[in-house]
């Protein structure tokens, strides 16, 4: 987990306590991880594989290990602003909206990065 840019500067005990919130998961590709206009959930951090953003049916991006996504619809508590589907087999991290934002209150250093993520990607959307 330490070698993802998002916890990269995250101490041996900020990252035992995103491992205890977390859950690893396998997907399949094909695997819808979040639709554009849903409710968001929970939060994802790919350690392994790639997945595709869409958004209006258009391909926007493309999502591979060590990138993160789900944290607009959480953190704004607005809708999904994409759709996201696995194109290969990933391995990924989910961390649940209730386990994300007690994430963000009990550590600055991830919040710092997460809020100015979302700050870009609101910016690019604009």
């Amino acid at each position: 987990m330490g070698r993802v840019p998002l916890f990269s500067r995250c101490s041996k005990g900020e990252l035992a306590r995103i491992a205890q919130l977390a859950d690893e998961v396998d997907l399949p590709a094909g695997k819808t991880l979040m639709k554009e206009g849903a409710r968001g959930n929970e939060f994802f951090v790919l350690l392994e594989g790639e997945a595709e953003v869409q958004r209006h049916g258009q391909r926007i991006s493309t999502m591979r290990g060590g990138d993160f996504f789900g944290e607009i619809a959480l953190l704004t508590d607005h809708p999904r602003t994409a759709t996201v589907t696995t194109s290969s087999p990933v391995h990924a991290l989910v961390i649940t909206d209730r386990a994300f934002r007690e994430l963000m209150r009990s550590s600055p250093e991830i919040q710092g990065k997460v809020l100015q993520a979302v700050a870009s990607r609101l910016a690019a959307s604009l």
